[in-house]
């Protein structure tokens, strides 16, 4: 659900209820759910008049990008040593004479 929440959000600030309607559990339910996804600084809230509009915090997700772009960078890097070790492997077995 705090995922689908989280999705939503990356269209923009959204009340509680326009939340609830696309998910298939209630209010209260996506309430605390909000309040779980604030506590961890990945969501923000403001009131509006008698609204409270929640949005992404995108500060909170940093530590999420930095993780992601590390892992991928060492995924790459290990890609791309194991093609260049075959390479070499490979153009040496095509050059030995015997």
């Amino acid at each position: 659900m705090r995922r689908a929440i989280v999705e939503q959000l990356r269209d923009g600030p959204r009340p509680v209820g326009a939340i609830a309607d696309d998910l298939p559990i209630g209010r209260p339910a996506v309430s605390k759910h909000l309040r779980v996804l604030s506590d961890a600084g990945l969501v923000e809230h403001e009131r509006v008049g008698t609204r409270n509009l929640y949005a992404l915090a995108p500060e909170g997700l940093v530590p999420l990008q930095q993780w992601l772009v590390g892992t991928w960078d060492r995924a790459l890097a290990a890609f791309a040593d194991h093609v260049t070790a075959h390479t070499q492997e490979g153009s040496r077995a095509a050059t030995d004479p015997s």
